[in-house]
């Protein structure tokens, strides 16, 4: 049951917001009583945070088994990203800004988790771009995964890219775009145009 109630939270935190989402939603949602709820969970507050870091996980081992696959590091680049979306919900409701602003203890433990995450994952990524003569030899992987972990972050907050005028598909493929244009070589740069040649048809 315990296992039921995290899935049904997480979809309705992220469908509809930490904010919006009360426990009489929940406990409606699955037709059960708020008590067998609180059987599990002492509070709302436990129970996003554990939504969060059982999301986290299921991500993280999501992009582990994608960088196994073999892909070149520009693909699983964009593979990565398509995953990641569709996990939480294409960001509709900004869960990482509501975080912050509501839960901000929560969001500060899950952040430096999504950073220790981020910054392996492209350090890794580079690394194997630059021998595979697809990103540029003279790159810092340190700097360039901070960097990218800086506008990730950034993408998020909602005062700088408000979610009316900025939707969050596009806005994260611009930004991915925007990275891998940095660091390509004329080479990686054949492999990125058509692979977003190929997306847009």
């Amino acid at each position: 049951m315990k296992e039921k109630i995290l899935d049904t939270a997480t979809e309705l935190f992220l469908n509809l917001g930490f904010k919006s989402v009360t426990m009489d939603d929940l406990a409606e949602q699955m037709g059960i009583s708020k008590k067998t709820i609180y059987t599990h969970f002492n509070n709302k507050t436990e129970l996003v945070e554990q939504c969060t870091l059982n999301l986290f996980h299921k991500i993280s081992h999501g992009i582990d088994c994608i960088c196994k696959m073999g892909k070149n590091p520009i693909e699983e680049e964009y593979e990565i990203k398509r995953f990641v979306m569709a996990n939480l919900k294409n960001e509709k409701t900004s869960p990482q800004y509501q975080l912050k602003k509501y839960y901000p203890q929560i969001h500060k433990t899950l952040q430096k988790k999504q950073y220790d995450l981020i910054k392996e994952c492209i350090q890794s990524n580079i690394q194997r771009g630059i021998e595979l003569g697809l990103y540029r030899e003279n790159l810092d992987a340190d700097l360039i995964a901070r960097i990218y972990f800086a506008g990730i972050t950034s993408l998020k907050d909602d005062r700088l890219f408000p979610r009316h005028s900025f939707p969050m598909v596009p806005l994260m493929n611009e930004h991915l775009e925007y990275h891998l244009r940095g660091i390509v070589t004329p080479k990686g740069r054949t492999i990125l145009n058509n692979i977003i040649n190929s997306n847009q048809d």
